[in-house]
């Protein structure tokens, strides 16, 4: 299961997981429509292959659902906080998908060095700079995922989630939840050849690719930038579009 494996022995397992996700994935698409209408738009902005980073804004425990969902020609893979794992359904189908562990609120290297692996094997992981659940709006990112992408050299598409804030309330009132997706223009981080880039030119690159993700946002839900509702001065000398 991820959470004991070595990085080199998960990475190495993941044909295996691929099995798994062919059988669960159709099965995952057929049922979530039951209980949450899921509106996509942009899906041809996604690679059909290759590192690939999509970053969330993180508004629900639904995000990493809807997006597996909202892509039927990859499987998107992603950090889950290890206590879920312990979770009984969840956690069975956070091992058997491969998703992976991460212990919040310290310094996780095994996550941080699975991640560049996972990308530098060419697959698509879903990654939330905010680090939590921020329904209310957008709150300033880490650093980690602008690291993480120049390390593996990968594409990244922001993928704005919208109207999921308040599945519980829905669900509670015998209606079905819903939830807004909508990728964004997919881009690299510009960092010249270079192995090492400085943390202040990292807290750059991740200011101006979260304004990509807030201009992704639909206007319709405009609050839900946040710390980066300032879209008109948006930068773009550290990105490159793809």
């Amino acid at each position: 299961m991820p959470t004991e494996l070595s990085i080199e022995e998960y990475i190495a397992r993941q044909p295996e997981y691929d099995r798994a996700r062919r059988m669960m994935h159709p099965l995952l698409r057929a049922v979530v429509p039951i209980f949450c209408k899921v509106d996509v738009s942009g899906l041809e902005n996604i690679p059909r292959q290759g590192r690939t980073c999509l970053m969330i804004n993180h508004v629900s425990y639904l995000d990493p659902i809807v997006v597996t969902v909202s892509i039927s020609f990859r499987y998107t893979i992603s950090l889950s906080k290890v206590e879920n794992f312990s979770i009984p359904v969840a956690g069975w189908f956070l091992r058997h998908w491969g998703h992976y562990p991460i212990r919040r609120g310290e310094y996780d290297r095994k996550a941080l060095m699975q991640t560049i692996e996972l990308l530098k094997s060419g697959q698509l992981v879903l990654m939330a700079p905010e680090g939590t659940r921020h329904p209310e709006g957008m709150q300033q990112a880490k650093e980690g995922m602008a690291y993480i992408a120049t390390k593996a050299d990968a594409v990244i598409v922001p993928a704005a989630i919208c109207g999921a804030e308040d599945w519980r309330r829905r669900l509670k009132r015998f209606r079905r939840a819903y939830a807004k997706v909508v990728f964004g223009k997919p881009f690299r981080f510009r960092a010249g050849g270079r192995s090492r880039i400085p943390r202040p030119e990292l807290n750059e690159m991740i200011t101006q690719s979260m304004h990509q993700l807030a201009l992704t946002i639909p206007d319709e839900y405009a609050h839900l930038r946040g710390f980066y509702s300032d879209i008109e001065n948006a930068r773009t000398d550290y990105l490159e579009f793809v």
